[in-house]
């Protein structure tokens, strides 16, 4: 094994004997991405700190304690389609493939991630293409507050990027029985992660659960450019 590999091998069983990651499926999901892959050269070695990291253009790729707590938040399983709102440099919508569509798996769900700066979207692809998830994750450059109409309902949409309220196109593009994680809050230091839950008959259900930090989201129903300087 690389000493990447040990490093990241270690960095799972901290979280495990943490507490924050409970399941098997993500540990081993998270395991099988190579998160030092989807990063710039220059961050590749802190890739296994438990810390978000700079992917450029003003952007950052979550913590690893937060990647899992995100997919606990929305129980991805095999066969799901899920859409990612911020897919930065590729390396979560990884692990969400591995999730939905992990390779022993004959059950084969998809990820859609949508990305508003063109730049991250194009090195998603190629980190994803590079990496062997082409298959599995289809990349959009777009406004990803607006969700991503031709391939809804999703069984599960996970945003992650803070907005001033829950978009309705998202709830909208949920499958009954979906689940949507969603960081809530100002473009500043604290938002709440909510979770927005909807029932066989299209009623939503939200609830907190818990503080977070995350970018802010732009677009439609993101913040406009002058709310964040």
């Amino acid at each position: 094994m690389s000493s990447t590999g040990k490093e990241r091998e270690a960095a799972i069983k901290r979280l495990i004997e943490a507490g924050v990651i409970k399941s098997q499926a993500i540990a081993k999901a998270m395991l099988k991405v190579p998160r030092e892959e989807f990063l710039p050269p220059e961050h590749r070695r802190h890739a296994y700190i438990d810390s978000p990291l700079p992917i450029g253009y003003g952007q950052t790729t979550s913590a690893l304690h937060m990647t899992a707590w995100l997919i606990e938040a929305v129980r991805l399983k095999p066969g799901d389609k899920v859409l990612e709102v911020g897919g930065g440099c590729g390396y979560m919508a990884a692990v969400y493939a591995e999730m939905v569509a992990p390779e022993d798996s004959e059950i084969k769900g998809h990820v859609y991630t949508v990305e508003l700066i063109e730049e991250l979207a194009k090195m998603a692809e190629e980190n994803l293409k590079r990496l062997g998830y082409a298959d599995r994750v289809t990349v959009i450059h777009g406004d990803g507050s607006l969700g991503y109409e031709p391939a809804k309902p999703y069984d599960a949409i996970i945003v992650t990027a803070a907005s001033p309220d829950v978009p309705r196109p998202l709830i909208d593009q949920l499958k009954p029985k979906g689940r949507l994680v969603i960081p809530v809050g100002g473009p500043g230091f604290y938002q709440d992660l909510v979770l927005v839950e909807k029932d066989e008959e299209g009623e939503v259900k939200m609830r907190s659960l818990g503080g977070c930090v995350f970018v802010p989201l732009r677009g439609r129903y993101g913040f406009p450019d002058k709310a964040l300087y």
